[in-house]
C-alpha cells in the first residue's frame, strides 16, 4: 500500500467514527456549550498518557505553538455550531450542511496558502449547491436556522484544515490533537462562566447514558479518529481530505435513519441532495486523475 492509499484508508476510516458523533450528539442530553466542553476535556486527558507534554514545549518554537492554539479555537467553535446545528434542527441536517465544507475549501485554500486554483475542484464543489438547495428547501421553517449554524460550522472546519495542513509536520499526530483540543477546553472554559450568566439554567453535569456516551464520542470519535486524520494530512491536500470527510453524511445518516428516526422529518428531497453530494465525492478521483495526467504531459 503506498502512502496516499494509507492516507485514504486513515482518513475513511476516520470518517466512519466521526459518522457517530451527530448521533451521539444528539442522544446527549447537555446543551452544545457544555457537551463540547466535556468532550474536549476527556479527549485531552486522554492523551496526557500519549504524549511527553514538557519535552512538547521544549522542543517546539512559540510561534508554532500559538499557531496551534489559534486553530483550537476554531476547533471549539467549529464543534459548537456544529452541536447546536444538531439541537436547532436534527442530526441528517447538521451532517449534510458539513458536505459544504469542500465549497469552502476550494476557494480558501488557494486564497490562504498561495497554491493556485484548480478548476475543476471550484467545477466538483459548486455541484455541492443544487444538492444543498434541495436539502434546505425540503426542511421546515423551524430547522431553518440550524442550517444556517451547520453551515457556519462548515466554513470553520475548512480553515482548521487549510491551517493544520500547513503545520501537520511539526509534530505528531497526538502532540498536534493535544494542543488544539488542550486549547478548545482553555477557550470554552473562559467563556463557560459568561455563558452560564445569560442561560442559567443550563445542566452542566451529565446524568444517565450521558458518561458512556460521552467517553465513546470523546476517545473513540475524537482522540483516535482525530489523530488519524492529522496522519492522513502528510499526503493528501486539504480539499482531498475535506471532500472525502463529505462521506460523514452517508454513515451518519444512516445511523440517524435507523437509531433517531430523522426519516419522519426528511421529505425525498432531502435524499436527492443528499445523492448528488455523494456522486460529487466520489467523481472527485476521477476528475484529479484525469486532469492532472493531462497537465504532466
Amino acid at each position: 500500500m503506498n502512502p496516499i492509499q494509507k492516507a485514504y484508508l486513515q482518513i475513511h476510516v476516520a470518517i466512519f467514527f466521526w459518522g457517530f458523533t451527530a448521533i451521539l450528539g444528539d442522544l446527549i442530553s447537555l446543551n452544545a456549550t457544555v457537551l463540547v466542553w466535556w468532550r474536549v476535556l476527556i479527549t485531552s486527558i486522554s492523551l496526557l498518557f500519549l504524549i511527553n507534554v514538557g519535552e512538547l514545549f521544549r522542543r517546539l518554537p512559540r510561534k508554532i505553538l500559538l499557531k496551534f492554539c489559534g486553530i483550537g479555537v476554531l476547533i471549539a467553535l467549529h464543534w459548537i455550531t456544529f452541536f447546536g446545528s444538531i439541537k436547532l434542527a436534527n442530526a441528517s441536517i447538521a451532517l449534510i450542511c458539513m458536505a459544504t465544507t469542500s465549497l469552502f475549501t476550494s476557494f480558501m485554500e488557494p486564497i490562504l496558502t498561495g497554491r493556485p486554483f484548480k478548476w475543476y475542484e471550484v467545477v466538483l464543489s459548486l455541484f455541492i449547491i443544487p444538492g444543498m438547495w434541495l436539502i434546505v428547501d425540503s426542511t421546515e421553517v423551524s430547522m431553518k436556522m440550524g442550517i444556517w449554524v451547520g453551515l457556519t460550522s462548515a466554513f470553520l472546519v475548512s480553515l482548521f484544515s487549510i491551517f493544520t495542513k500547513e503545520l501537520v509536520h511539526h509534530a505528531n499526530a497526538y502532540e498536534i490533537t493535544f494542543m488544539q483540543i488542550g486549547t478548545a477546553w482553555l477557550f470554552i472554559s473562559l467563556i463557560l462562566p459568561f455563558y452560564f450568566y445569560y442561560e442559567p439554567s443550563t445542566i452542566f453535569l451529565p446524568v444517565g447514558m450521558d458518561w458512556p456516551y460521552l467517553l465513546v464520542l470523546a476517545l473513540l470519535c475524537t482522540t483516535f479518529a482525530y489523530s488519524l486524520s492529522l496522519k492522513a494530512y502528510n499526503h493528501l491536500s486539504a480539499f482531498a481530505v475535506n471532500l472525502t470527510v463529505n462521506l460523514e453524511p452517508v454513515y451518519g445518516i444512516a445511523m440517524a435513519y435507523f437509531l433517531l428516526n430523522d426519516a419522519d422529518e426528511l421529505s425525498p428531497n432531502f435524499y436527492w441532495g443528499v445523492l448528488i453530494i455523494i456522486a460529487t465525492v466520489f467523481s472527485y478521483p476521477l476528475f484529479r486523475k484525469l486532469f492532472e495526467k493531462k497537465v504532466e504531459s
